[in-house]
Parts: structure tokens; C-alpha cells; sequence
């Protein structure tokens, strides 16, 4: 595994504050208090590449995560036994999946999402994300949403 699929959980005055300004417009966007991306990173004083480069990698920590949903994109080749793969580290880790949705392979890949609702009884959700990512054939996780 590589140091760029870590995950950490820091205290909020040791992140920098353009992450905390990309949750902000991530947050104006989500409760419709902004109607588009520039509108939020005007509001919060941000460019709006820094918003793009920055998106997809921070969340807001809620502590109770359990019994909260995670959608989840997952890039993976089309080999027989590789969905079932994935499934197996979900049960693994006491997930409970909710939805999967994979696409027509193109050029011999796959996208693949899935909603996992994360129970009292769920493992660490990111060793179990880390775990997914070290399968042979997946090529990039993303994670949608965390409800």
C-alpha cells in the first residue's frame, strides 16, 4: 500500500485551512445554501481548483459513524471472481451491503458502486477500504458519500 491510500484522523487545528474551506463548500453545496461550485468557493474564499483538488479526499470525522452508509466507486478489471473478492473483504469486516451497481465493462474494466452501511460491529472501515485497494485488478476506490 501506498503512503496516497492512508487514511488519518487529525485534530481540526492541525488541518490546513483551505481542507477546512473545501468541507465548508462541500457543506453550502450539499444543503443547497450555494447552487454551484463557484458560488461555494466564493463564499469561502477559495478557488475553485483548489476546491477540485481537494474534494474527493476530506470528510468531516463524525464519531458516530456507526450505522452511517459509505458509497463507494471502485475502478476494477472484469476477471471472473474478482466482485465476489470484494464481497468477501465487505463480510470480512461486518459490513452490511446495501446496494451494488456494476457497469457494462469498457475496455476491459469495470465500475462498480457500492453501499455499505457500517454497523456496531464493523471493523475499521478504512483498514477494510485499504484491504480492497490491495486486491489485484482494482485500480482506484473513491468514496461518494458517508451518510
Amino acid at each position: 500500500m501506498t503512503d496516497v491510500n492512508k487514511y488519518f484522523v487529525v485534530r481540526q487545528k492541525a488541518v490546513p485551512e483551505v481542507l477546512l474551506k473545501v468541507v465548508e463548500a462541500k457543506r453550502l453545496l450539499e444543503s443547497e445554501k450555494a447552487i454551484t461550485i463557484q458560488e461555494a468557493t466564493d463564499r469561502v474564499g477559495i478557488s475553485r481548483s483548489s476546491f477540485y483538488k481537494y474534494k474527493d479526499d476530506i470528510f468531516p470525522f463524525h464519531e458516530n459513524a456507526k450505522g452511517r452508509t459509505i458509497t463507494m466507486v471502485l475502478q476494477l478489471d472484469d476477471e471472473p471472481g474478482l466482485l465476489s473478492d470484494i464481497l468477501k473483504i465487505v463480510a470480512q469486516y461486518h459490513a452490511n451491503i446495501l446496494t451494488i451497481h456494476q457497469s457494462i465493462p469498457v475496455n476491459g474494466v469495470a465500475t462498480l458502486t457500492l453501499s455499505v452501511e457500517v454497523l456496531p460491529a464493523t471493523d475499521d472501515m478504512s483498514q477494510m477500504i485499504a484491504e480492497m485497494e490491495e486486491q489485484k485488478g482494482i485500480h482506484s476506490i473513491k468514496i461518494l458519500a458517508r451518510e
